[in-house]
């Protein structure tokens, strides 16, 4: 099989959420000693993750955050406010776990797994996963980012992260990336599937000003004009205005929905992917749970389009995973009370249910007896 019938092949095995296995733990949920619905968006979120995994009572002792590093030519365009060469400077800095979702992620029990998919340096580090598929894109604003080939062979090389890691017993994956310039990248491909104008879907990234914001839209409008890219084919979207750690989260999510387990979507440039994801599977969507929205000007939109609420909303603009590490105490929020909550039968607490029952019963009985006098 070549590169994309392989991909074909993993999108064939994404089958829908397990409707009877939601259900039992929904009336698990509606039996636990609180008022129906009181605990909101937690209950919608333990039934959803039931459904995914096909276990009425999840759980989720393994977790790993996937940080996708990469390379964009169209750096050279002036479109960030930090050097390219930040991008193996914080690969370093993930792997010395000292990053922001290092922090974050010890204290949500998650392991940190850092893949060079694409960075334009040589990097070495026992801990680092080397899938390098080229080094960065080809300026978008010129010409392809990269060949439609290069993104399905980054596709799968995500696909195959999780895979490995699905072997090893991890339950649960959380989207990252670091890539200088990548907001300009998922921005452009925001807009080529979308059809939203440059204008609206580009953000400060970095820290640009405004000069930087406008010449940041341009890029981007100048990009589509260039590439032409076709709205109804995602990899030919993906390959030339794409960035490869987009299309290397693509991957994850696409193996992650393959394999049941629930993936976390961190913030813009991750749900760009997710996106991607969405017009290849569309069952991949049943499988993704949106941590944050961004304070990238784009990620309300596009999680609107994806039909995704998020959990979180706290102006963070930092990639990385963050916001999904930070999703991760509410997940384990919602497994819990599922799992360690008493219900009303085991508490001999009254439902409400049953004692309204018996007052109509009772109601019902005393209308009788004044009928009958």
């Amino acid at each position: 099989m070549n590169n994309e019938q392989v991909l074909e092949h993993l999108i064939s095995k994404i089958t829908a959420p397990d409707q009877e296995v939601a259900a039992e733990t929904s009336a698990h949920v509606d039996s636990l000693t609180k008022p129906p619905g009181s605990l909101g968006k937690l209950e919608e979120l333990v039934i959803r993750l039931a459904g995914m995994t096909g276990n009425a009572r999840p759980r989720f002792d393994h977790r790993a955050v996937i940080v996708m590093a990469a390379d964009h030519g169209v750096v050279e365009e002036g479109i960030s406010a930090f050097p390219a060469e930040v991008t193996p400077q914080m690969v370093l800095n993930f792997l010395a776990g000292g990053a922001a979702v290092n922090v974050l992620a010890r204290h949500a029990g998650a392991d940190v797994i850092c893949v060079d998919i694409g960075v334009n340096a040589d990097l070495e580090h026992p801990d680092l996963l080397s899938r390098k598929i080229r080094k960065g894109t080809a300026n978008m604003a010129r010409g392809a980012a990269m060949t439609r080939d290069e993104a399905v062979s980054a596709i799968l090389a995500g696909a195959e992260v999780v895979s490995a890691e699905v072997a090893k017993g991890t339950q649960l994956f959380v989207t990252g990336e670091m890539g200088i310039g990548n907001t300009t990248a998922s921005a452009a491909v925001m807009s080529a599937l979308t059809g939203v104008a440059p204008a609206a879907a580009v953000g400060r990234g970095t820290g640009i000003d405004d000069a930087g914001l406008q010449r940041k839209a341009a890029v981007v409008s100048r990009a589509l004009s260039v590439n032409a890219p076709n709205p109804e084919d995602a990899l030919d979207v993906l390959c030339k205005v794409g960035g490869l750690e987009i299309a290397g989260l693509t991957g994850v999510i696409l193996a992650a929905a393959a394999h049941r387990c629930p993936v976390v979507v961190d913030g813009f440039i991750s749900t760009a992917a997710a996106l991607v994801s969405r017009q290849l599977a569309p069952l991949s969507t049943a499988y993704m749970i949106a941590s944050h929205t961004s304070h990238e000007n784009g990620h309300g939109a596009l999680l609107r389009e994806l039909d995704l609420k998020a959990m979180l909303d706290l102006d963070m603009r930092l990639g990385e995973g963050t916001g999904g590490v930070l999703s991760l105490h509410l997940i384990d929020a919602a497994c819990l009370i599922l799992n360690e909550m008493a219900t009303f039968a085991s508490a001999g607490v009254s439902d409400g249910v049953s004692h309204a029952s018996d007052s109509a019963a009772s109601v019902d009985s005393s209308l009788q007896g004044e009928s009958s006098r």
